[in-house]
């Protein structure tokens, strides 16, 4: 796994072991960032449910001001922390071995782009997609990584789902305000 494009272009990255972890794969996250290439540009980008902060970290590279890590496994933040610093990224990055809806149900920051890619079919996705407008910026997109199985909600908050994207058994779901989207 490396880094695709930006400042930190080839730079490899370490995941964590374990069979917990499921990197979004090379094709998924090129698609995730050719979706949002004009969007990153000095953004605040959340990698929720981080593992190796393999999303983040390219947000960072491709010029994204800042970044900020979820994760509640310690080997997977300190998988992040050493990716980060590999990256020479570790001054715009933030990495909180936390509960992901802990942190979004009491964090007063706000953020541009949200990545959500918890564990599949746990509840977990949807769970966060309901606690997650109110730390967005208006002009921000969420964007989930989930199974075409599971079922996505058509908006949440001011957010409506704007499209989706198939890539084998991996859906990307991008929801957008409403404001914005125009509905």
């Amino acid at each position: 796994m490396r880094v695709i494009t930006g400042i930190a272009r080839g730079r490899k990255l370490q995941t964590p072991s374990g069979n917990d972890i499921r990197p979004t794969t090379d094709i998924v996250k090129e698609a995730i960032f050719s979706i949002i290439q004009f969007g990153i540009e000095g953004r605040v980008f959340l990698d929720a449910y981080a593992g190796s902060g393999q999303m983040g970290i390219e947000a960072l590279s491709r010029g994204a001001e800042r970044a900020v890590f979820l994760d509640n496994s310690r080997q997977s933040c300190e998988t992040v922390r050493k990716n980060l610093e590999t990256t020479g990224l570790s001054e715009k990055a933030v990495v909180r071995n936390t509960d992901t809806l802990s942190y979004i149900s009491g964090v007063t920051e706000k953020f541009d782009i949200v990545f959500i890619d918890p564990p599949y079919r746990t509840g977990l996705l949807q769970k966060t997609l309901e606690k997650v407008p109110r730390i967005m910026n208006t002009g921000g997109l969420i964007i989930c990584e989930h199974p075409a199985d599971e079922e996505v909600p058509q908006d949440t908050g001011d957010f409506v789902l704007k499209k989706n994207y198939k890539y084998g058994k991996i859906i990307i779901t991008v929801y957008s305000h409403k404001e914005v989207s125009g509905v």
